[in-house]
């Protein structure tokens, strides 16, 4: 469902990481950086300029250095700079990725339904038929370890589309499979895949919008990111329910992989200004036989080791070491896990409990997305308003700013479970269960997204490793959730187990509370933190 985003200066990815801007070798951090244009730790010409750090290429000046061979923009007006694309081309490409960041979210809940039905052709349990939907979360945890450098290395669309392209080819097996073993194959390297337009596309966003526009087109990828987990149920349930069946879950996940990946090449190119500079450089190389002109990017230099430092190490250290990052992490994890174990729940107290088929039981998630519409309103807002007097008062991104919506999620989500939970009698009319679908949907949508925002705000320069570690374990939640949620729904009943999940959300309440309150102190005291 991974990937997150109406913010006015960041671009986090809501269900996977997005790569860093250049692999520099930085050696300690360094007290000083200003907080990154974006999640993608792509810094702006005026962090640069500022900074006068030599290890982050966004070349906006000039064409080519005479002295020096290196080749830049010419001039902040040059039509080669992404973000000086006319707006009906930017809005295209993000009206494009977002396209194609439902499929692969839509394919990440869409088996939810197809569970029974594989589970009686192929006679295993409930339980083990359920790993079609944890092992495809299962590739979205492993999957930005290929995508963040690839996307550092060869640019955004080569890595977007050949993972778009691996997905799209892997609902085949899911759909032909004669045992369980392919599907569950199937389903998994699917999943690895899919995480492509997931981990590039907060970075394309980064590309080709400023910080303030970039509010809006980012709430087109964070509704799609948000709107595919939920809306694969519901066209599932009446797929699987038809004279179709299961298998073709798959294929019409396959189709319409197909349909937007083709509008997708029509409409995509290249948004990386590193990329976009290095093809540059080599097009002057051969028109004026100076071998010696280059981009910035060129100079960076790229192994294994510097992969690893990255994106290995690096998230792992700083998870232990900031509290911020560690609470925060823990809170969004039981978040998503709760968006998919939601998935295995409802089939219980609609289908089961009401009596409800297949296709009208997963009706109810609409309500989801009505909530998700809900949550990107108030987002959108509170950025335009609060976040943007703050931004120019202080000259700055001021990330306890993003806490008060993060806040009214956090109170939103306990009472949508509470209330889903004590209307759930089959006695008691289905219309609040569905009202509190809403509220779960806008609780789950402000309180994540913005507990992203506020790590990108937090560790700037760092926000990439940041949001790597906080990928890698909200979707191992993601997977592990919908494997305990039957026993614990058919063990607890509707009414405790999911007051249960209200109970915990009422524990992680004072988390952006006390961050909004304390946050600036102790981002004082972190090593990966700009200058507070």
């Amino acid at each position: 469902m991974e990937g997150q985003d109406c913010a006015a200066t960041q671009t986090p990815t809501p269900f996977s990481s997005a790569s860093t801007a250049t692999l520099d070798d930085d050696p300690e951090v360094e007290k000083g950086h200003m907080p990154l244009d974006s999640a993608s730790d792509v810094l702006s010409q005026k962090d640069v300029e500022n900074e006068g750090s030599p290890d982050v290429a966004v070349p906006t000046k000039s064409l080519v250095d005479v002295n020096n061979s290196l080749v830049e923009f010419d001039g902040p007006d040059d039509p080669e700079n992404p973000k000086n694309w006319s707006k009906a081309k930017r809005w295209g490409i993000t009206v494009s990725m977002g396209l194609m960041t439902f499929v692969v979210t839509f394919a990440s809940s869409i088996y939810a339904v197809a569970i029974e039905p594989v589970a009686r052709e192929f006679h295993i349990g409930y339980v083990p038929s359920t790993l079609g939907v944890s092992l495809f979360l299962l590739g979205f945890v492993l999957g930005p370890v290929f995508f963040g450098p690839a996307s550092e290395v060869f640019g955004r669309r080569v890595p977007l589309f050949a993972g778009y392209l691996i997905f799209a080819i892997f609902q085949i097996p899911v759909a032909v499979a004669r045992n369980v073993e392919t599907i569950m194959l199937g389903r998994f390297f699917g999943g690895l895949a899919a995480c492509a337009p997931l981990a590039v596309v907060g970075g394309a966003m980064a590309d080709i919008w400023e910080p303030l526009e970039r509010a809006y087109g980012i709430c087109v990828f964070a509704a799609a990111a948000f709107t595919g987990p939920v809306a694969g149920p519901i066209m599932g349930g009446f797929v699987t329910q038809s004279h179709l069946g299961w298998r073709w879950t798959a294929w019409i996940t396959l189709i319409m992989a197909a349909l937007f990946g083709c509008i997708g090449l029509a409409v995509i190119p290249e948004t990386s200004a590193n990329r976009i500079l290095q093809i540059k450089a080599k097009r002057l190389r051969y028109e004026t036989k100076n071998w010696a002109l280059h981009a910035k990017a060129d100079e960076s230099r790229v192994d294994f080791e510097t992969i690893t430092r990255i994106y290995l190490v690096r998230p792992f250290v700083m998870i232990a070491q900031e509290p911020i990052l560690a609470l925060i992490t823990v809170y969004m994890s039981f978040i998503y896990g709760i968006i998919y174990l939601l998935f295995e729940a409802y089939p219980i107290s609609f289908q089961e409990q009401r009596g409800w088929n297949a296709g009208v039981g997963s009706l109810p998630f609409a309500a989801f997305i009505v909530g998700i519409a809900m949550g990107t309103g108030v987002i959108a807002w509170s950025t335009r308003t609060n976040f943007a007097r703050a931004f120019k008062k202080h000259g700055k991104v001021v990330p306890e700013e993003r806490l008060p919506p993060m806040i009214i999620g956090a109170a939103v989500l306990p009472i949508g479970l509470f209330m889903f939970a004590w209307t759930s009698n089959p006695h008691i009319t289905w219309v609040p269960q569905v009202l509190a679908t809403a509220l779960l949907g806008m609780g789950c949508l402000v309180t994540f997204w913005q507990g992203i925002n506020y790590i990108i705000d937090c560790y700037g320069f760092y926000s990439n490793s940041a949001i790597a570690i906080n990928t890698f374990i909200r979707s191992i939640a993601g997977a592990g959730f919908p494997l305990f949620a039957p026993a614990m729904y058919h063990n607890l009943g509707v009414a405790w187990a999911t007051s249960l999940l209200g109970f915990l959300c009422l524990v992680f309440f004072p988390v952006p509370v006390l961050f909004y309150m304390y946050g600036s102190r102790i981002r004082e005291r972190s090593r990966f933190t700009p200058l507070v």
